[in-house]
């Protein structure tokens, strides 16, 4: 689970979701991309309905309506699939797309939007994080992917951290890289909780959304010691 305001990498090319590879070179005719995108659609739908380890390549082709031959013309495994299920979602998650902040100069208010940019694009995508954290348990390649992948969130948030302090704006007592670790760390488990193991436990509420941005919000800043947010 790794968590990053959208313009803290902004013009950074983070690594991508899976290993790219597991993937073969895209088809050059029409037909054969639409039947791969219905795979990859139908794959998506698999795995989320009934996990990683349960599904079967025939719930993947009878989803996507084609031959079970036909899966094998686009890609060679269940991992193979499962890699470019998660490389389409990945630019919802790592650019979300932020609203437009009133006062761009307002530390607090960019990291706000930041946040709900990041946690609205968990939240839809919630049941492929579920995924991608099962699979990380039982499939070494991606568990070595998603921890660089962690890692370079990591190493760009410490690096947004070190300009805000640079402006006088963080407090320049906390290390950069420790601070990002556990405030990163900490909207991702915050969003894990929330959307994924939330949906899980009917005898909890559910989450209210504005006051996971306001806690997380609130949180960063005061740990971070924002001018008017000891």
């Amino acid at each position: 689970m790794d968590s990053t305001p959208p313009e803290e990498i902004h013009g950074d090319k983070a690594p991508p979701m899976a290993p790219l590879s597991h993937l073969r070179e895209p088809p050059t005719t029409k037909r054969g991309a639409r039947t791969r995108a219905a795979l990859v659609q139908a794959a998506r739908t698999v795995f989320e309905r009934d996990g990683y380890l349960d599904s079967r390549l025939t719930d993947i082709t009878r989803e996507a309506r084609c031959a079970a031959g036909s899966f094998y013309t686009y890609f060679a495994s269940k991992e193979e699939v499962l890699a470019a299920v998660l490389l389409e979602a990945q630019e919802d998650m790592m650019h979300p797309g932020m609203g437009r902040v009133q006062d761009a100069d307002d530390p607090r208010a960019v990291l706000e939007a930041s946040n709900r940019a990041y946690l609205e694009a968990y939240r839809r995508n919630a049941r492929l994080m579920a995924l991608l954290e099962q699979v990380a348990q039982v499939e070494p390649e991606f568990r070595e992917f998603r921890g660089r992948r962690a890692d370079a969130f990591i190493r760009r948030n410490a690096r947004g951290i070190a300009d805000l302090q640079a402006r006088g704006v963080a407090d320049r007592g906390v290390d950069p890289m420790m601070a990002s670790r556990a405030l990163s760390g900490m909207v991702s488990v915050m969003a894990y909780h929330a959307f994924v193991l939330g949906e899980r436990q009917e005898s909890q509420p559910p989450t209210d959304f504005e006051e996971l941005v306001s806690t997380v919000t609130r949180l960063w800043a005061n740990a971070l010691r924002f001018p008017g947010h000891r």
